[in-house]
């Protein structure tokens, strides 16, 4: 009897084997992998949604800048910051790491990304290149 109670009580004290460790990290690895993938499919769009709203804010920036300066003239996005125009803590290049474009033509402003392709074309843009809106009727028309 007193043998039973000697080896009940090791028992308890065992603790967690190494194998028992290894299958729940195992575990919480495959759960985060399936969260992360699930996520994931968001993250694109998510950044398309951000360089229009930064495209917008760098628009509305030039056309206050505009109010102070030479509508002639088309500053850059570091320009708009030093004249305190825009935000420092806005971006001052795309979610894909690449620098605005600002191009300004008969009192009209046009900011450019290259997207996620990060390939350059003006002429005829790639869908996945971000160009805002020039009026509301297109914002409200790319929102419904």
């Amino acid at each position: 009897m007193t043998r039973n109670r000697h080896c009940s009580s090791k028992r308890r004290r065992r603790g967690v084997t190494l194998v028992e460790v290894l299958i729940v990290v195992a575990i919480i690895a495959l759960v985060s992998a399936g969260v992360a993938l699930a996520a994931f499919k968001f993250w694109g769009p998510s950044q398309d949604k951000s360089a229009a709203s930064n495209a917008r804010a760098i628009r509305g920036a030039v056309k206050a800048w505009w109010m102070e300066h030479d509508p002639s003239l088309c500053p850059s996005v570091q320009e708009l910051v030093a004249d305190q125009v825009l935000d420092k803590d806005n971006a001052s290049k795309d979610p894909w790491g690449k620098p605005w474009r600002i191009e300004c033509a008969d009192s009209d402003v046009t900011i450019y990304s290259d997207g996620r392709d990060r390939i350059a074309e003006r002429r005829h843009p790639y869908p996945t290149d971000v160009t805002p809106p020039s009026t509301q009727r297109e914002v409200l028309s790319e929102i419904g």
